[in-house]
């Protein structure tokens, strides 16, 4: 049932109803929606680079060629920061997907991203690779700010303030995420 009402004459509009939808709230907009497929999309990208880095899925490297590339690009125990890098986009990459602690997620995607910008693709050109971590970060960055919408299973935990989405809880995540991404480049030799 859709309610009209008037907000000058001959300008009917239609309010959407409030009847809840299927994880509760109000009914899904197309922002809902759009939120779902960007976390999706996002978050498969990532998680299965991730799957490279940990298990060599999709022809990656595995923690042995993969540690070999972070020592190359100057990180210490490349096999250890690859593992770390593996975990942060596998684990946040299907954080985004199912929008389970989406802040925290996002975060784990954009260290690792900003980390992957000034070490592996810092020397490429616009589009020449670098535009692909920059518009994944971009999108982590976002769903981090906005939160993951009404199709998450954010909606379903059993804390009240981990349910709602914040500007303070995006802006917070990626605050660590800044700070862990800088302190790891630091170290590089």
């Amino acid at each position: 049932m859709t309610t009209t009402t008037t907000t000058s004459p001959g300008a009917p509009t239609d309010a959407a109803p409030r009847n809840g939808g299927p994880l509760g709230g109000a009914t899904p907009s197309g922002i809902d929606l759009g939120l779902l497929l960007l976390r999706v999309g996002v978050g498969l990208t990532m998680a299965a680079h991730g799957a490279q880095k940990l298990f060599g899925s999709f022809d990656g490297g595995g923690l042995d060629g993969t540690g070999e590339f972070f020592t190359f690009l100057g990180y210490p125990a490349g096999e250890t920061m690859a593992l770390v890098a593996g975990l942060a986009e596998f684990l946040g990459g299907l954080g985004l997907v199912l929008g389970l602690l989406t802040p925290l997620g996002a975060a784990a995607v954009v260290g690792t991203l900003i980390n992957a910008l000034f070490s592996a693709h810092a020397e490429d050109a616009w589009m020449g690779g670098y535009e692909l971590p920059l518009v994944l970060a971009v999108a982590a960055a976002a769903l981090a700010l906005t939160g993951p919408g009404r199709y998450a299973l954010d909606r379903l935990l059993p804390v009240a303030v981990l349910r709602e989405s914040r500007l303070t809880h995006g802006l917070a995540a990626l605050g660590l995420a800044v700070v862990s991404a800088a302190v790891v480049l630091l170290i590089r030799n």
